[in-house]
């Protein structure tokens, strides 16, 4: 049991790591979706959109 510090040292920087890449992804994600309605209520619209629209 000499190594339970380090084992439990790993497991909280490994969840503290994932758990700031799950963060930043919803923060990310957060700001690409405002960029993206802001984009669409100047009037840029998506090129997938003239596919769709002429089906």
């Amino acid at each position: 049991m000499t190594h339970l510090g380090y084992v439990v040292a790993a497991y909280l920087l490994s969840m503290l790591g994932i758990g700031g890449l799950a963060a930043w992804i919803l923060i990310d994600q957060t700001a690409q979706r405002r960029a993206l309605k802001e984009l669409e209520t100047r009037g840029v619209r998506r090129r997938s959109a003239k596919a769709e629209e002429s089906r």
